[in-house]
């Protein structure tokens, strides 16, 4: 068991019976922002609450790659990553390729759920996700993001996080003047040097498995988009 028995987590299938996204969005699309059909979007989101048996609908926020941790109570929408300690209060964010990474205290009464592609590691998000927890009272687990083969930057990118960090560096491969970075790699540098050590997950990518995750770099601006949930019972 990953987390306390009384924390729930979850990753949306790219595919579920029942989804009404078609397309590029078959079939479990749940963003509004990338040009599928709204009905369809708000059909799966409805689907959602009734087959994982959530307590409410989700706070869905917009995501900008920022470093803002928002409280799952905040009137405010826009930021990158949100905690709570309201029980039967869904966190939620979307990834198609960012690094999802789950959170919770050991004693169980903090969650959260960041959203952590590369832009959102170089701007913080990470640091400004654990501030808000004791990082020492932390269990972290990374739900599916991109792998290292297919997450190719250039070396301006590159640089940015040597600057951040030289530690980071070890997140890297380069072949042909291109850099290949290992997200999963990268988000442990930073915990660990936070303090965060009981880390788990980290072995998928969305890129190569078509079959269950939308991938943004595979199929293009116009992909789906998985949910990644955490709340307390």
């Amino acid at each position: 068991m990953i987390f306390p028995k009384n924390v729930k987590y979850l990753t949306t299938p790219r595919y579920l019976s029942g989804g009404a996204s078609t397309g590029n969005y078959a079939n479990f699309n749940l963003a509004t922002y990338t040009g599928d059909d709204k009905n369809a979007v708000n059909a799966n989101r409805a689907l959602l609450k009734q087959h994982f048996n959530l307590p409410i609908e989700p706070k869905w926020i917009t995501q900008t790659h920022s470093h803002i941790c928002l409280d799952a109570s905040s009137s405010e929408c826009v930021g990158d990553a949100v905690v709570t300690t309201k029980k039967h209060t869904p966190c939620a964010i979307m990834t198609a390729d960012c690094l999802p990474i789950f959170a919770a205290n050991t004693t169980a009464t903090k969650v959260g759920i960041a959203h952590a592609g590369w832009q959102g590691i170089l701007n913080g998000v990470i640091e400004s996700f654990i501030s808000q927890f004791k990082a020492g009272d932390l269990q972290i687990h990374f739900g599916a993001a991109i792998s290292q083969p297919n997450l190719i930057i250039d070396t301006q990118i590159y640089t940015q996080f040597i600057n951040k960090n030289p530690k980071l560096a070890n997140a890297f491969t380069s072949e042909d003047g291109k850099y290949q970075l290992n997200i999963y790699q990268a988000a442990q540098i930073i915990l660990n040097n936070l303090g965060v050590k009981s880390i788990t997950g980290g072995g998928e990518c969305t890129f190569a498995q078509a079959n269950k995750y939308f991938s943004y770099r595979r199929d293009g601006a116009k992909s789906g988009r998985m949910a990644h949930l955490i709340w307390l019972e």
